[in-house]
């Protein structure tokens, strides 16, 4: 038996499905999808077309995939947008004359398009949904059937317009009563957009997935490029190696290669912005479109920080989720693959939890929804764990915390000064302000502080209950700079974005200066674990001239423990980032009379 593409189906067992509910949507260093979501997606996909027998799916897909035949049909296709662009969609139809909801699927960011989220698709129509997923324009493998033509447009006008004319397409096919988007990473962004700007206002509801409200902030905030996620992006778009190049006209082309010189940044931001679903909220707010965000506390591309500022923006029905983990991981296993029998308790909540939005919105059910909470926000590590035969299993979820509104979770600030050099060649984080004090550090170098060890999979562990440790002993304290509190009685409830407060100047030949901040828990037995950080690039600064400046990390919910101390490090480079200062140069850091150094901690 064959799969769409003429490969050989491949065999799915237990053990795959294990390997998704144990280690999600994302293989090794970087942008790669576990080859078990592959393997599944084309198994269900052959399945469902009759191409093999679904006898050779474990029980629970298999059950899955014989309820959807018996009540729909499955098909391929090609829908023309424009006289010459063809996009790729899977659509599933409802047997039923019975008017029925649609649900349109645009595919997140990656070169197989709508295929690895074939679950999804089978999950949506079990619950009664026609459904119709599509690879954005440029997206997917040359050749390929999950490909589609043209230029990829980064979530512009034309994935607007194609969005549109994918509910054409579905008006057409399924006459549906009700259209919802619900997306996934690109596809998020894509689904929010086209609801805004829909020139009918035809979508009832959209369930956007670690999502992005602020594509401008995403790529550039603070005076610092978010460097990697952008390179990793670039290379995961199907294009064979060094033919990147092709995927793009030149208008995007040219403003992502600005982006990677840091050059125009000015026309980089408002290329973001205008494909930022937080510049429309005005748009969704008149049209009344309940609207699901999630995000993650470690995102490595969508910082949550940004995704949260626009989800305040809206006035809609509205929930936001807040996981533990990075891009993707809380929902990976449950669209990909995992149907029931938990890993983990909670390991399917947030899909299920999509999937209740838009059945409370399209079809009138889950009720539970209207009793929701606007935000529910996961505080970070609060999960029980016990021995695997890799790292750690959750056998406890971690705590949810209801919230009228993201702003509520922050109650109280507490003041904490940096100092200068103490006994043992560290600051301190004290109660009295500090000024007059000078430290340095040779910048340019990456160190063991660091926000993660590779993009997606540090956080997508994080997610399954194995939180990366850190060794502050072992920091290079000619690299960065450390502060710490004393042991912390009764410990603290940290909830929101803390602020930093501190003057740069630099000896290096270079006019500007990166620093990246880091907030860590850490043990009594030296042991850490990283809550929160964030990168800030003082720019035109001439060498040897000093400048206060001041920046807010990302937002956090974290309980640091009783007994356990918090830690602020300093550094100039990290992975993520691009580094604008001069090698080897030294950067120093001060904390001057009336405006003494400081980290603003917020509680809640």
């Amino acid at each position: 038996m064959s799969t769409q593409g003429g490969e050989p189906t491949p065999s799915v067992t237990e053990e795959t499905i294990t390997d998704i509910a144990a280690n999600g949507i994302w293989r090794g260093a970087g942008l790669d999808i576990n080859p078990s979501v592959l393997a599944v997606a084309q198994a269900l996909l052959a399945a469902l077309q009759g191409a093999a027998p679904a006898a050779e799916l474990p029980e629970d897909l298999r059950e899955l995939v014989g309820g959807v035949r018996r009540r729909a049909t499955a098909s391929v296709q090609r829908v023309p947008v424009t006289d010459d662009i063809g996009l790729s969609a899977f659509a599933i139809r409802q047997n039923s004359d019975e008017p029925r909801p649609v649900v349109i699927v645009p595919a997140g960011w990656n070169p197989y398009g709508w295929l690895p989220f074939m679950a999804g698709y089978l999950a949506l129509a079990a619950r009664g949904y026609h459904v119709l997923a599509y690879t954005p324009r440029g997206m997917g493998h040359p050749g390929k059937y999950y490909s589609s033509d043209g230029f990829i447009g980064v979530a512009g006008p034309d994935d607007w317009s194609d969005g549109s004319k994918m509910i054409d397409h579905a008006q057409a096919r399924f006459a549906p009563d009700k259209v919802g988007f619900m997306g996934l990473s690109y596809g998020s962004g894509i689904s929010q957009l086209v609801a805004a700007h829909d020139p009918q206002d035809r979508v009832a509801a959209v369930a956007a997935l670690s999502t992005w409200g602020n594509l401008a902030t995403s790529l550039y905030d603070n005076n610092t490029r978010h460097e990697e996620a952008v390179d990793l992006l670039i290379g995961f778009t199907g294009a064979e190696k060094g033919k990147e190049r092709e995927k793009f006209d030149d208008a995007n082309w040219r403003i992502l290669q600005s982006f990677r010189d840091g050059q125009n940044m000015e026309d980089v931001v408002a290329w973001g912005t205008v494909r930022s679903p937080e510049t429309y909220a005005d748009l969704t707010n008149a049209r009344d479109i309940p609207t699901f965000y999630s995000s993650t506390w470690h995102e490595s591309l969508f910082p949550a920080g940004e995704a949260i500022a626009a989800f305040e923006k809206l006035t809609v029905p509205k929930h936001l989720n807040l996981w533990i983990g990075d891009h993707g991981a809380p929902e990976g296993a449950g669209i990909t693959g995992v149907v029931s029998g938990n890993l983990f308790p909670g390991l399917l909540t947030p899909m299920r939890e999509a999937y209740a939005w838009l059945d409370h919105h399209l079809l009138g059910g889950a009720e539970e929804v209207s009793g929701w909470p606007v935000v529910s926000s996961q505080v970070m590590f609060t999960y029980e764990t016990a021995p695997a035969v890799i790292g750690r299993r959750i056998t406890v979820p971690a705590r949810r915390e209801p919230l009228a509104s993201w702003a509520s979770a922050t109650t109280g600030t507490e003041t904490w000064y940096l100092s200068g050099t103490e006994e043992g060649g560290d600051g301190a984080l004290t109660d009295k302000p500090a000024a007059g004090w000078t430290r340095h550090f040779t910048a340019g170098h990456e160190t063991t502080a660091t926000a993660m060890d590779e993009i997606m999979a540090t956080g997508q562990k994080e997610w399954f209950g194995t939180p990366k440790p850190y060794d502050t002993a072992g920091f290079e304290r000619d690299r960065l700079l450390l502060w710490s509190t004393g042991e912390l009685h009764g410990g603290r409830r940290i909830r929101g974005g803390a602020t930093l407060r501190l003057a740069v100047r630099t000896d290096g030949d270079a006019d500007e200066v990166t620093l990246v901040a880091y907030l860590f828990d850490v043990a009594p037995d030296g042991s850490a674990r990283i809550i929160t950080h964030e990168p800030f690039t003082a720019a035109a600064l001439p060498p040897g001239t000093d400048r206060t400046v001041r920046w807010t990390l990302q937002p956090a919910a974290y309980d640091l423990p009783d007994g356990h101390r918090l830690a602020l490090v300093v550094n100039s480079r990290d992975q993520l980032y691009a580094f604008t200062g001069a090698q080897n140069s030294i950067t120093v850091l001060t904390s001057p009379d009336g405006e003494e150094a400081v980290l603003e901690l917020p509680l809640g």
